[in-house]
């Protein structure tokens, strides 16, 4: 249920993003690590790929990059494929959460322990970091953002208690 907020949030901030001109989306800028809008939602969807597909599925995913995304449209195709892979991971470990993972880390020199639940926490917490600099970024473009913030459950079904 927690990851259908995400995808449903994430929908919010793909239908806003499709209000910017193309070229905005691809625009660099500056002052922003990873440049453009597409490139921090590229960055996000490798993050997924690297930690839930490539750590902890040992599978061997080849990493998304900007150039194979030129509007919001690729976007939203690769994020259909990182929810396939997040669910993968879900059914993988949904009794496991504490299990730990060893595996490498291309930017460490000693492997890493982790667990599933850490792992799934970081993902979601990375792309709402990066959520909020898209829409500054977005907004430095000369846009005003439109509400992205996370669906909130009285727009979904939940249990009465």
């Amino acid at each position: 249920m927690q990851y259908d907020w995400i995808r449903l949030t994430r929908e919010k901030l793909f239908r806003y993003c499709e209000l910017l001109e193309a070229e905005d989306y691809c625009s660099e800028l500056d002052n922003f690590g990873w440049g453009s809008i597409r490139n921090l939602h590229v960055h996000v969807a490798e993050c997924y790929q690297s930690w839930l597909g490539n750590f902890a599925l040992k599978k061997d995913i080849t990493i998304i990059t900007p150039d194979q995304v030129s509007n919001v449209n690729d976007m939203r195709k690769a994020f259909t494929e990182t929810d396939q892979l997040v669910e993968e991971f879900l059914d993988e470990f949904a009794a496991r959460w504490e299990t730990a993972i060893t595996g490498s880390v291309p930017w460490q020199d000693e492997p890493a322990t982790l667990t599933p639940i850490w792992l799934f926490t970081h993902v979601i917490t990375h792309e709402f970091h990066h959520k909020g600099q898209i829409v500054s970024m977005s907004r430095q473009l000369g846009y005003t953002p439109e509400d992205t913030d996370l669906v909130e459950p009285k727009n979904l079904p939940i249990e009465k208690v």
